[in-house]
């Protein structure tokens, strides 16, 4: 059998139907909300919450807004690969459309790059500031009438993360810890002083492989192994879903982070400027011409940053 020749159009025809079946799926989608950007960068005023209700005491209350807020500057990204002309012409095994598969792949990836490198920075790093000042995981979190809270807990806040191995908690021990966790961040509260997690349902706790491997099992299984039964499955019955997820770019050994995933802002932010667009220098370029090959590129407009804190903590297990 011949092989199959591909020209540009093949090849951005390609990458763009890649692209499409990629979208979605993804923990991104769950923990961080995508806003458009048509300029260099954009602010984002974080206005503060509406006044809570009040007796009707001597006239109205009028509450004014809170100017927090964060900017965030769009940054050029690329990849790009360089394909060799002989390798159009020979390749009888499909690699190349494997290749492209794989440079869509990495595009959709590239936010849970992005947004893997926030939590990381997250707990101490200069570049871990959100909109209050504070690093994203802090303990001295205060706006308004909040009074002083935490986001990046141990078992300090919630006794149940001290556990027996601190890498290898029992599944008993690690539905005490989220359930621990989750009850912690239900009494966050805004700048007027009102519970923000109040309504929250959907929880989405995030990890290193090899502590996924532990936490996962106090999420699906209907019993423990001690026989009794799960609480966190029985909380289903009342609209509370708790999923764990795996991020290979963590490498935590007795951390966890969980996000609130049923809020109207989530915690993490994705701006885009620009789809990503395919550009070739294929038939006929100075760059074949001189190197036998062809250059197959990719270029977007992006960036993240840090939404409400409120709706994401740090756990270390101890």
């Amino acid at each position: 059998m011949g092989a199959k020749t591909l020209g540009t159009r093949d090849i951005i025809g390609r990458y763009y139907l890649a692209l499409e079946q990629l979208i979605g799926g993804s923990w991104v989608d769950l923990v961080s909300m995508m806003f458009d950007s048509d300029q260099e960068s954009e602010t984002y005023n974080w206005l503060g919450q509406a006044p809570a209700m009040r007796e009707w005491i001597g006239g109205r209350n009028a509450k004014g807004f809170r100017e927090n807020g964060i900017t965030i500057v769009n940054k050029h990204f690329e990849a790009t690969q360089d394909v060799l002309t002989k390798y159009l012409r020979r390749d009888k095994t499909g690699q190349l459309d494997v290749r492209i598969d794989e440079l869509a792949g990495r595009t959709v990836s590239h936010w849970a790059s992005l947004l893997s490198t926030l939590i990381t920075n997250g707990t101490g790093s200069t570049s871990g500031l959100c909109y209050d000042g504070q690093y994203y995981f802090d303990s001295d979190h205060s706006e308004g009438e909040s009074g002083t809270q935490k986001n990046l807990i141990t078992a300090t806040e919630v006794t149940a993360l001290n556990v027996t191995t601190a890498a290898a908690p029992t599944a008993t021990e690690a539905i005490a810890a989220i359930l621990g966790v989750i009850a912690y961040m239900l009494n966050y509260k805004d700048d007027q002083g009102e519970p923000m997690n109040s309504e929250a349902r959907r929880f989405l706790i995030m990890t290193s492989p090899a502590l996924w491997a532990r936490l996962t099992p106090a999420t699906v299984a209907s019993q423990v192994t001690s026989g009794e039964t799960n609480v966190i499955k029985e909380l289903e019955k009342d609209g509370f879903k708790v999923s764990v997820v795996p991020n290979a770019r963590l490498t935590y050994t007795t951390q966890f982070v969980t996000f609130r995933t049923d809020s109207k802002l989530p915690g993490l932010i994705r701006q885009n400027e620009t789809e990503p667009e395919v550009k070739i220098l294929g038939p006929g370029s100075d760059y074949e011409f001189n190197n036998a090959a062809w250059q197959v590129g990719v270029d977007a407009w992006r960036n993240v940053a840090y939404g409400y804190w409120q709706f994401a903590s740090h756990s270390t297990f101890s």
